[in-house]
């Protein structure tokens, strides 16, 4: 059933912390792999060409929702028990004009991080955010160490933490070793 793929995909948790918060993510990440991964493993006896199928069509039917949501919020004049219907009808009848890679470059959680920034404070954003940075770093508990204890000289010369945004490689590289160190030690990594 495809809602039964949709959400899955909506439920998978890496698919939403780099869906999410990953600002160097192609949404072809999403769409392509993390989607054709969970078709994989529900239809397995499904040839290669058929899961790809329903990739596609999953893909276009959360996009398709998505736009439709988009178009009953910008219409808000007063006809909202058939926006979302009417605005279903309107795109549907673009969406068979696309080209599925277009439709693959459309990030389906972009809509999700904006809606989190409207109910989110900037700070509890950017805490969100860096531990979903730290989960996705190889960095080891040793370097992580390391790297939190030049993290703190960083504090102690400029009087505030290493920023993950910061534009300095070096800074973002501090602030995601505070992170992973921080994270290693509430797994209890350390002694």
């Amino acid at each position: 059933d495809l809602n039964e793929v949709i959400a899955a995909f909506v439920q998978d948790k890496p698919a939403i912390e780099r869906g999410l918060f990953d600002e160097e993510l192609l949404p072809e990440e999403l769409t392509q792999v993390r989607m054709g991964k969970i078709i994989k493993e529900k239809y397995p006896e499904l040839d290669a060409e058929d899961q790809e199928a329903i990739r596609q069509h999953a893909i276009a039917a959360l996009n398709l929702t998505q736009q439709a949501k988009r178009l009953a919020i910008d219409e808000n004049d007063g006809t909202l028990n058939t926006a979302l219907i009417d605005g279903v009808r309107r795109f549907a009848m673009d969406v068979r004009d696309l080209d599925i890679d277009l439709i693959d470059r459309i990030n389906p959680f972009g809509e999700a991080y904006a809606i989190l920034a409207k109910t989110m404070s900037e700070d509890s954003l950017k805490q969100v955010a860096a531990a979903i940075s730290a989960k996705r770093t190889s960095i080891t508990p040793e370097d992580a160490k390391v790297i939190a204890k030049r993290a703190a000289e960083f504090k102690r010369e400029r009087g505030r933490l290493p920023s993950l945004t910061s534009p300095d490689a070096w800074e973002k590289h501090l602030a995601e070793g505070a992170a992973a160190f921080m994270r290693f030690r509430a797994e209890g990594r350390y002694e």
